[in-house]
């Protein structure tokens, strides 16, 4: 079967959110990611060198191209074997059995205007390594299946589940004893803190930091320290660095307390 104009017309135009949106579809690509996505995503068109398509059997339409084709069609500069359209409804995973409000004794990350499609996939990989299987984002947050968050997240969207919502609206529905977790500049040191294993982190927007209305609904303010204090630094950490560094945060504690019940017992 051959590629025709209208099918590439159609990949092409997935760069862009408005026709993601019409059609509910996305673009993924390389081995590792389409084939992880695989898993959790039902693929509406796979592209890909013969090699690749010989070694797989997936559903969906199915075309073989060469290298040079592969090329002209792919959103990357150096294209990877395989270009998958994917619906973006989930099929049913274990991560999708029950809200994150039903979740609230495990840790679930929450996005205020987290903007650069970047940092989005780099945070859901950070997301997925720490064992956060919720991701809960402001209206505002940049789309998850922009091509560029898919391709940072380098698979992991198929572990973390990913909501949109209002954000504030979201916040004052959970249990009044969930923990809500904040990285400001007028918080708590966050490495001499008493974490819990559950509640919701919220990481605010690149230059602003966490929005005012939901920064009053948060019951912990947490702050990353600068080492040593009087020396010159920057500005602000990027987001995905800090998420990284809260979440790890997050987990030692988790692991100290761990250690501690140990020993007792």
């Amino acid at each position: 079967m051959m590629l025709s104009k209208p099918k590439i017309k159609l990949i092409r135009s997935l760069a862009q959110k408005k026709y993601r949106r019409e059609t509910g579809l996305f673009v993924a690509e390389g081995r590792k990611v389409v084939e992880e996505l695989l898993a959790v995503f039902e693929p509406e068109l796979i592209v890909a060198l013969p090699a690749w398509l010989d070694a797989h059997a997936t559903g969906g339409e199915r075309i073989a191209v060469s290298p040079d084709e592969l090329q002209r069609i792919s959103l990357l500069q150096a294209p990877q074997e395989v270009l998958a359209v994917f619906r973006q409804s989930r099929k049913v995973s274990p991560h999708d059995s029950a809200s994150p409000i039903a979740q609230r004794s495990k840790l679930i990350l929450a996005l205020d205007g987290v903007q650069d499609p970047g940092n989005l996939g780099t945070i859901l990989r950070t997301a997925d390594w720490f064992g956060v299987e919720h991701l809960v984002c402001s209206l505002d947050t940049a789309d998850v299946f922009n091509p560029k968050v898919v391709q940072a997240s380098m698979g992991s969207l198929a572990r973390v589940s990913v909501q949109y919502v209002n954000l504030p609206a979201w916040l004052k529905q959970l249990p009044a004893e969930t923990p809500v977790y904040g990285t400001v500049l007028d918080g708590e040191n966050l490495y001499a803190t008493d974490l819990t294993a559950g509640g919701v982190v919220v990481m605010g927007n690149e230059g602003n930091g966490i929005s005012a209305e939901v920064r009053a609904l948060l019951t912990h303010k947490l702050l990353i320290p600068r080492f040593p204090a009087d020396k010159q630094w920057p500005e602000s950490l990027n987001v995905g660095t800090a998420t990284a560094l809260t979440l790890a945060a997050f987990r030692q504690s988790q692991l100290s307390s761990a250690g501690m019940m140990s020993v007792k017992k």
